[in-house]
């Protein structure tokens, strides 16, 4: 086993402090406070000739204090600040009023714990997905709407399921839908692709408005969706969003996918747009009188359709209350593809929508559809190819990680591990800055990058693809025989009784 050298693993340790022990190998979750435990440094020590090399850690160790003290000071005099500052009087210009200038280089401590909580709403999308093709409910998620945050640990963020939104798998993309293996299955034609939530009355305190969050499934290791796409841009009006300029064109898959519907399925007889836009109406009419915002996030493809939504919402007019105030509307992406043309990032900006996408540098997906013509070309070769059916454009701000700047992460070009979200989330605690050194910030367990890839370095003992269902979901039944258990039926989550006047009320119900 390789020696762990933690001159090269930044952590942030202010002082040595033996005495502690936390049997974790990442060491401490609080930058303060240095906890060695044996653990930390038993790789290191199998290869070590007893005291001598102990000894010589720990003056590795105080080599590094000392040479960070300053840098520390420095962190530590910026996090007393950026504490004393409030979600609820700065929440406008973290979610992009002013395009997050300022924000990113030196990346701000507040914005990384905003896009670090949103990507692991994002997250959870992928973490309640039944993926398992033996499992009659493949395709669906796998708690109920009111269980969703707590089954998944992150009741903390402090929001509730309002919502879960459907598609129908019989459009060209296999290789994001997942139908299972058996007959009798919860249905042959949908699969869950997201949730609407809402904060709680406390977390709105704190965050100084109602936030209304709408988060994405993607792809989580499998990269050939990307060849499933038809590769062509075509109009955004053509699916019926009202668009006033047909020369406004996205990906002709993200918007087959969004509109797309199988009125013969009762979970897919709309399409996820007319969820989403039905659902959006229902919660700005039923909060107008308060302080509203619309956050939006995904991943992968997942981005894709966030930024699609982000624009539909805001081109229906949905965003605007009852007595005329704009509900802003954002969208914090991660590994997101391009989605549209040069006139689709133009519509949407004039419509004031703010799009932050966290990309890897390594990961190829952010640098498709669009190969050869896209933002890097020439701006006047890209007027000539703007009416070519495969000319794309990035929309928004991005802000670039790179997984070679963690000591944590196999520096090795993984496209698997690149487009990974956990190792996003992981690459965001240890962001600072260009330049800047990579320390984690808030103590976040890069364990987790491991839980569907294997990204982590052999040496940290963190098996790959580590997360799954105990006994694979498999249950032992009263007289001894292992089944896979009932789950609480699906009806409760599928459409609301209201949702054909909504559709009424938006001219979207002469389908129905």
């Amino acid at each position: 086993m390789a020696a762990i050298s933690l001159s090269s693993t930044v952590l942030p340790f202010p002082k040595l402090n033996l005495s502690a022990h936390k049997a974790h190998p990442f060491g401490s979750s609080n930058p303060s406070k240095l906890t060695l435990s044996i653990s930390t440094v038993a790789p290191r020590v199998l290869h070590s000739k007893a005291t001598d090399s102990f000894t010589s850690i720990i003056a590795e160790l105080e080599k590094e204090r000392a040479q960070n003290q300053n840098e520390r000071k420095t962190d530590s005099n910026s996090t007393t600040h950026e504490n004393e500052r409030r979600l609820s009087d700065t929440w406008r210009e973290l979610h992009g009023q002013d395009d997050w200038v300022g924000l990113l280089d030196p990346m701000d401590s507040l914005l990384r714990s905003e896009l670090i909580r949103y990507g692991e709403m994002a997250q959870a999308c992928y973490d309640a997905f039944d993926f398992d093709p033996f499992s009659k409910y493949c395709g669906s998620c796998r708690f109920t709407r009111r269980d969703f945050f707590e089954s998944l640990g992150i009741a903390h963020h402090g929001y509730h399921v309002s919502r879960y939104i459907y598609a129908t798998s019989n459009i060209n993309l296999p290789n994001f839908f997942k139908k299972s293996r058996w007959p009798k299955v919860w249905s042959k034609n949908a699969n869950w692709i997201g949730y609407v939530a809402v904060s709680d009355d406390e977390t709105t305190a704190r965050l100084g408005r109602r936030d209304i969050s709408i988060a994405w499934r993607g792809t989580v290791t499998r990269l050939e969706w990307i060849v499933d796409l038809m590769d062509f841009l075509k109009p955004v009006s053509s699916n019926r969003i009202p668009c006033p300029d047909p020369t406004v064109k996205v990906e002709s898959g993200f918007l087959d996918l969004y509109t797309d519907k199988d009125e013969a399925c009762r979970f897919c007889q709309y399409s996820a747009r007319e969820q989403i836009l039905t659902e959006m109406k229902r919660l700005v009419e039923k909060y107008s009188d308060e302080e509203l915002s619309i956050t939006i996030t995904g991943h992968s493809l997942g981005s894709a359709l966030a930024i699609l939504s982000a624009y539909d919402i805001t081109e229906t007019g949905l965003n605007v209350t009852s007595d005329g105030r704009g509900v802003p509307v954002s969208v914090l992406s991660f590994a997101g593809p391009r989605v549209g043309n040069v006139r689709f990032k133009e519509r949407l900006e004039s419509l004031g929508i703010k799009v932050l996408r966290v990309v890897n540098v390594h990961d190829v997906v952010p640098k498709s559809p669009g190969l050869f013509f896209n933002e890097h070309v020439a701006p006047m070769v890209m007027k000539l190819a703007e009416g070519l059916p495969w000319s794309y454009t990035h929309v928004g701000v991005q802000l670039e990680l790179d997984h070679k700047k963690s000591p944590f992460l196999k520096p090795a070009n993984d496209p698997v591990g690149a487009h990974n979200l956990e190792a996003h989330l992981h690459l965001l605690d240890g962001y600072h800055g260009k330049g800047h050194r990579f320390v984690l910030a808030s103590g976040r367990d890069p364990a987790l990058v491991n839980k569907a890839c294997d990204f982590l370095k052999d040496h940290y003992l963190v098996p790959p693809y580590w997360r799954q269902d105990e006994n694979k979901g498999m249950v032992r039944s009263k007289d001894g025989r292992w089944i896979q258990p009932e789950r609480p039926k699906l009806d409760d989550d599928h459409h609301p009784e209201d949702i054909h006047h909504h559709l009424k009320q938006l001219g979207l119900a002469s389908d129905h």
